[in-house]
């Protein structure tokens, strides 16, 4: 049993593709028998303090203030007196961080050799090289990760994004993609063709996420099939941009916009659809694409990022992010689903078999399992890898090294670990473990013993 650390500054309440795949990760550890834990920030005033989410997820709110988009400012050492002191109540013997955008996670990283706390990140996104907002990202995250023991990836084009980015060596480097519970995405009743095609789009409607190729591209398309409606869901600064293409070409009847989605409302929304249309810029995985593929329907996506190595060919249309192209692709999906080419409950069962959290959180348990069977680096690589950041940026990151160290020290004498009250474990982990499994076991008997009846 290994007692694991996850994180993040985007958690729950907040809902997106990290927070959930942090939740599903930690509840499957958990049912593998481990200890694990979520640091985040706290959302006042009802997110403070500790909480506990099913099953037996303990959460720590930390007192921190965000600055934008959830995330918190990156000063370095508030937050080493919470994390210090949550990692000797709980006996955490692994953090793992998540997100580039997390200043928590790049903190939790350079802190944690302090306390001979290994150290694993996963990156969720993709960036570019040429702008200065990725300069500086990335930048930030290679600072974080020459202390980082193993890093995850959810796809192969962002391993190899986050190897380039932050210069990193790809031994270091997993690929473990994100996974769905299928169960929560099953196909609607099947009621055979009809002369209707409902395209769903639910995104977060900003420009990393193609709305504007959406914006060119919807009209287009209900010009060209009269047979064809939107349905959109989704808020964002976009938002405007598609209300007023709306209004312009007169489609209020056939583009209804649902406004923001609920993550538990997702699956209702996108049964109405037969296609599901995905313009992104930049994607890493695109959890939403393997949700609408699982919910039964056709898949059009842009070829870009992570998208390529979801789905078999057969189950999506790729377009170049054109919009001629766009149109291209969808003429063609268009045409699949109307021929009655499509079966939405084959494409349920083959999203079931080639995704699933059980084996994700296996596959991660061995990068667990090989980093702490490693040697740890000693005080003075940490430091080389450092300064080898380069001639301005490394000594800057040397001096926060070094003042962490400082702090850490006083810290020690400050508040000795002796007069930290240590969690008492007051359940059984493996009996735990056993009555999960029985009663998995119980509702597949319940689950073949129904099929069989009918």
């Amino acid at each position: 049993m290994t007692m694991i650390a996850m994180i993040c500054d985007f958690f729950h309440p907040n809902v997106g593709g990290v927070e959930n795949h942090i939740y599903m990760l930690s509840a499957n550890l958990i049912r593998r028998g481990h200890k694990v834990i979520v640091i985040t920030h706290s959302h006042p005033p009802d997110r403070v303090g500790i909480r506990w989410l099913l099953p037996s997820l303990k959460v720590y709110y930390v007192p921190l203030v965000t600055i934008a988009s959830s995330a918190t400012l990156p000063d370095f050492l508030a937050f080493l007196p919470y994390l210090r002191t949550i990692v000797l109540r709980e006996g955490i013997q692994l953090i793992h961080a998540h997100a580039s955008l997390s200043a928590l996670a790049h903190e939790g990283i350079l802190h944690a050799h302090l306390m001979g706390v290994r150290t694993v990140f996963t990156d969720h996104s993709l960036f570019g090289f040429d702008d200065a907002a990725s300069i500086l990202t990335n930048k930030l995250l290679e600072a974080a990760l020459r202390n980082v023991d193993a890093t995850i990836c959810v796809s192969h084009t962002g391993r190899e994004n986050t190897v380039l980015r932050a210069r990193l060596l790809p031994h270091s480097a997993y690929v473990i993609p994100n996974a769905l519970v299928a169960d929560q995405f099953k196909p609607g009743p099947i009621t055979g063709p009809t002369a209707t095609v409902t395209i769903v789009v639910i995104s977060r409607l900003a420009y990393r996420k193609g709305i504007d190729l959406l914006v060119a591209t919807a009209p287009r398309i209900c010009a060209l099939f009269p047979n064809v409606r939107f349905v959109i869901g989704g808020d964002g600064p976009k938002l405007i941009d598609l209300l007023q293409m709306r209004e312009k070409h007169m489609l209020q009847d056939r583009i209804e916009m649902l406004g923001p989605v609920r993550h538990s409302d997702v699956r209702d929304v996108l049964v109405r659809g037969t296609i599901f249309m995905n313009t992104s810029l930049t994607e890493s995985f695109g959890i939403a694409i393997l949700e609408a593929a699982c919910a039964g329907l056709y898949v059009v996506s842009t070829r870009v990022g992570g998208v390529p190595e979801i789905l078999p060919e057969d189950m999506i249309s790729f377009a170049n992010p054109d919009e001629d192209d766009v149109v291209r692709a969808m003429s063609e999906a268009i045409q699949i689903v109307s021929a009655g080419k499509h079966d939405p409950l084959r494409a349920h069962q083959r999203v079931k078999g080639f995704y699933d959290w059980s084996e994700i959180a296996e596959r991660t348990e061995k990068v667990y399992e090989a980093v702490l069977h490693s040697r740890p680096p000693d005080f003075w690589t940490r430091m080389n890898r450092t300064l080898d950041l380069g001639r301005f940026v490394g000594p800057i990151f040397a001096i926060i090294l070094v003042v962490g160290c400082l702090f850490f020290m006083f810290l020690e004498w400050w508040l000795p670990e002796s007069e930290i009250d240590k969690v008492q474990r007051h359940w059984d982990q493996d009996r735990f473990v056993k009555l999960v499994e029985e009663s998995e076991r119980r509702s597949a008997q319940e689950h073949h013993t129904t099929l069989t009846s009918t």
